[in-house]
C-alpha cells in the first residue's frame, strides 16, 4: 500500500511540471514606473521560495529564544546520566565491601547538584561501616527536609546506625519519629524495632512484637519461640524479691514454666529470695514433664522445710535415674540437711563416681566440715578447686 501511494504522488508530480511547462500564462506586475512580466510558473516558483524563506527564519528565531532552556535541559539530563551511573558505581562498591570507593561515588553524585535523599543515605551508611560516625553524621543531616519517602530512608537508616553502636534508646527514638510522621510499623520496622527493644532490655515489648510477627507469618516459628523463652528468662531475672518472682512466672504460658532453662532461672531466683517451697513446685513440674539432669541439681538447694518429702520424691526419681549426677548430688544436700551423714555420704560418693563435679566435691567438702574432718575437708575442697579451673 505505501509503495501504491509514492506511485501515484510521482504520477502527480509529473503532470504537475508537465502542466507548468507548457502553461502560457503569466503574471504582470506594476509598480510606476517599474514594470515586471514573468511567467505564472516563476512566479509561483517564487511566491514557494518566499515561504519557505520566512518559515525558516521564524523557526531559527524560534530556536534562538529557546536556545537556553534546551541547553539547561541538555546539562540536567546529562548530570542525572552520570548521577545514575555513579549511583550504580556506589551500590556495586557498597555491596562488594569496598565502603570508601562506595562514600566517594555517592559524594560525586552530590556534587553533581542530585537532590534525592539515596546518595546522602548511602554515603553515610559507607562511613558507618568505615565507623567514620561524624561524616557519617554530616551526610545524614544532608538527608533532612525531604519528601516523606526520603524521611522514611532516613529513619531507618539511623535505627541501624544506633543498634550498631549499642544506642537503643536512639534507635527507638528514630522508630519514634517514623511513627509519628505517619508511617505504618512495616516489617523492616518491626524487626529493627525488636532488636533495640532487645538491646534495651524492655521485654514485654519485645513478646509483643513477637506476636505482631507471627500475625504477619514474618518469623520462623523456632526463633518466635527461642525470642519468647529469652524473654521470660530474662524477666525472671530482673526480679528483685520472691513475689515479683511469682507474679512474673503467672505471666509465662505452663509450656515454657516447664522448660529446663526458664524452671532453672525461676528455681535460682526464689532460692535466692528465700522462697523454695515455689521454687520445689517450680523444679518439680518440670522434672516430671521432661528430665534434666543439671535441673535436678537444683531440687537440693530447696529449703521447704519437709527436706524428708523431698528425699522421697527425690528417691522416686531415683527409681528411673539410678547413674544421674544431678540427682545423687540433690539427694546428698538433702540429707545433709537431715543430718543423714551416712546416707549423705554415700549419695555424693555416687554422684562423684558418676561424674566428678566441682558442686558435689564442696558438698562432700561441707559434709566433711560439720563432721568436724579436717583432712577429708581440705582434700574435697582441693579438689573442688581443680574442677572449677
Amino acid at each position: 500500500m505505501k509503495y501504491l501511494l509514492w506511485l501515484l504522488v510521482l504520477f502527480a508530480a509529473a503532470v504537475a511540471v508537465t502542466t507548468a511547462a507548457h502553461n502560457s500564462a503569466y503574471v504582470l506586475l506594476v509598480y510606476p514606473p517599474y514594470r515586471i512580466d514573468m511567467s505564472l510558473t516563476l512566479f509561483v516558483c517564487l511566491i514557494l521560495l518566499l515561504l519557505l524563506a520566512g518559515y525558516s527564519m521564524i523557526r531559527l528565531a524560534m530556536m534562538a529564544v529557546t536556545l537556553p532552556t534546551y541547553a539547561r535541559r541538555f546539562r540536567e539530563q546529562r548530570d542525572h546520566a552520570k548521577s545514575q551511573a555513579l549511583l550504580n558505581d556506589a551500590l556495586n562498591a557498597y555491596f562488594e565491601g569496598r565502603y570508601a570507593a562506595a562514600e566517594r561515588a555517592a559524594v560525586h553524585a552530590m556534587a553533581l547538584g542530585d537532590t534525592t535523599s539515596l546518595h546522602p543515605i548511602l554515603a553515610a551508611s559507607s562511613a558507618h561501616e568505615l565507623r567514620e560516625f561524624d561524616k557519617r553524621d554530616q551526610y545524614l543531616a544532608m538527608a533532612e527536609g525531604r519528601d516523606a519517602g526520603d524521611a522514611t530512608m532516613r529513619l531507618m537508616a539511623t535505627t541501624k546506625f544506633m543498634l550498631d553502636q549499642r544506642d537503643p534508646q536512639a534507635a527507638l527514638a528514630a522508630l519514634e519519629k517514623l511513627r509519628a510522621s505517619g508511617v505504618k510499623s512495616h516489617l523492616g520496622a518491626l524487626s529493627l524495632e525488636l532488636k533495640a527493644q532487645q538491646q534495651a532490655g524492655h521485654w514485654d515489648e519485645v513478646l509483643d512484637i513477637v506476636k505482631e510477627l507471627e500475625k504477619r507469618a514474618a518469623i520462623d516459628v523456632t526463633v518466635a519461640a527461642q525470642l519468647r523463652q529469652q524473654a521470660y528468662l530474662e524477666s525472671l531475672r530482673a526480679q528483685q524479691s520472691a513475689g515479683d518472682v511469682a507474679a512474673c512466672l503467672k505471666k509465662i504460658p505452663a509450656e515454657f514454666r516447664r522448660r529446663g532453662k526458664v524452671a532453672a532461672a525461676a528455681a535460682r531466683a526464689l532460692i535466692q529470695y528465700g522462697d523454695g517451697v515455689l521454687a520445689q513446685q517450680i523444679l518439680a513440674d518440670s522434672l516430671n514433664a521432661q528430665w534434666d539432669s543439671e535441673l535436678v541439681a537444683l531440687y537440693g538447694d530447696c529449703r521447704t522445710g519437709d527436706a524428708v518429702a523431698q528425699i522421697e520424691q527425690a528417691e522416686k526419681w531415683l527409681n528411673q535415674h539410678r547413674q544421674d549426677a544431678g540427682l545423687l548430688l540433690a539427694l546428698g544436700k538433702l540429707c545433709t540437711q537431715q543430718k543423714l551423714w551416712g546416707k549423705a555420704q554415700n549419695y555424693l560418693d555416687a554422684s562423684v563416681s558418676v561424674s566428678p563435679s566441682h558442686a558435689a566435691y564442696t558438698a562432700l567438702g561441707q559434709l566433711a566440715e560439720r563432721l568436724g574432718k579436717s583432712e577429708e575437708t581440705y582434700r574435697y575442697y582441693q579438689q573442688a578447686m581443680e574442677l572449677k579451673k
